[in-house]
């Protein structure tokens, strides 16, 4: 079996790059939940908070205008301030899946940067020093440098057809 005695570094490798990958989730994990949170927190918040202009301050019936847009439309709220709170939840749901986006955006950057391009790394650095070390060990004979270049040459275990 090739795999059993030969090419350990790739094992090695394959070991090695299973253990990087759990910190690497880990930030990844830590992360996406802080910024989740937060994310979340600042949207809710957005969405709970109203602003009137000085000339809705002014009606009587703002006071019935607090909570969700839905539960505001039940109390009474003016249509005008509904309007205006509801095309700002808009902005502020379409800001939220913005920063989503981003988020998943950079931590594949991120993977790609700090998990992908090590294993490549090691990887190619494994099989460059695999090589060498192999050609050191089993130097090329003189009788298997002339026939490597002789077209014409055929190995011994080869009949002819």
């Amino acid at each position: 079996m090739v795999w059993r005695y030969k090419n350990r570094w790739f094992r090695r490798w394959l070991v090695l790059i299973v253990f990087w990958a759990v910190p690497v989730m880990i930030v990844a994990a830590n992360e996406i939940r802080e910024q989740l949170a937060y994310d979340s927190a600042d949207l809710s918040h957005t969405l709970s908070t109203w602003t009137f202009t000085d000339a809705q301050r002014a009606l009587p019936a703002i006071q019935r205008c607090h909570g969700s847009v839905d539960e505001a439309r039940t109390a009474g709220c003016p249509q005008d301030v509904l309007a205006s709170k509801t095309a700002l939840d808009q902005q502020a749901n379409a800001q939220y899946a913005t920063r989503k986006h981003v988020l998943f955006g950079y931590l594949w950057t991120a993977f790609v940067g700090y998990w992908v391009v090590p294993a490549i790394t090691l990887f190619v650095l494994g099989a460059i020093i695999g090589v060498i070390r192999r050609s050191l060990r089993h130097p090329l004979k003189k009788t298997d440098a002339k026939t490597a270049h002789d077209p014409a040459h055929k190995p011994a275990g080869i009949a002819k057809q």
